[in-house]
């Protein structure tokens, strides 16, 4: 018997997705048959306005609806700048309690393998909001991978000569791990535990 082409389509699309793997896809596709057909039409819709809708802030790079993110557009201090290499990272940062920080999103990291260079990074309009504002401390929070470690030392290079606090996450993270995945006790040890990367 031949697969119906419209649901192995569907299939194929849900098997994009990370962390879906093809039976989860198979198992997905079939769900939707079963719903009703305004939940599907409601269901397309909603994906359809993440792609119209949401954007990434002007000032940070985070997702936002606006033009500037909330945390961009509230009254946080510009004490602690945290550089994160995803939207999603910040959400991981965001579930410890009494946060205060302001964000950075690179938009990737460096990748020889996938081709990410320099030039694809959110870089410049870091050193823009660095001569804008006077933090007290940047935090590199790549994520612990090869990639990670690589582009949060480029940065620890373009900005040893700049007057402020630069440091990376400690210990608490695995090597290879993907920061949101994280859990709050084990990010909340890695902020405690950070290293300076400038030296004294």
């Amino acid at each position: 018997m031949k697969p119906l082409k419209t649901l192995q389509n569907l299939t194929e699309s849900f098997h994009k997705l990370p962390g879906v793997g093809l039976k989860s896809a198979e198992r997905m596709a079939q769900a939707v048959l079963q719903l009703p057909e305004e939940d599907v039409q409601q269901f397309a819709k909603d994906l359809m306005a993440v792609k119209t809708t949401v954007r990434t802030c002007s000032i940070c790079g985070l997702y936002t609806e606006s033009e500037t993110c909330e945390i961009c557009q509230s009254s946080r201090p510009y004490e602690t700048l945290v550089v994160v290499s995803y939207p999603k990272d910040v959400f991981a940062f965001e579930r410890l309690e009494e946060v205060t920080y302001r964000y950075h999103v690179l938009g990737g990291v460096l990748s020889a393998s996938k081709g990410v260079q320099v030039s694809q990074l959110n870089i410049p309009s870091l050193f823009k909001r660095l001569e804008e504002k006077t933090y007290g401390e940047l935090i590199l929070a790549m994520s612990p991978t090869l990639e990670g470690e690589t582009t949060a030392q480029y940065l620890a290079v373009l900005l040893k000569h700049k007057s402020i606090k630069i440091t990376r996450l400690g210990y608490g993270l695995p090597m290879g791990a993907n920061l949101d995945y994280a859990d709050a006790v084990t990010l909340s040890k890695a902020l405690s535990g950070r290293t300076n990367l400038k030296g004294e």
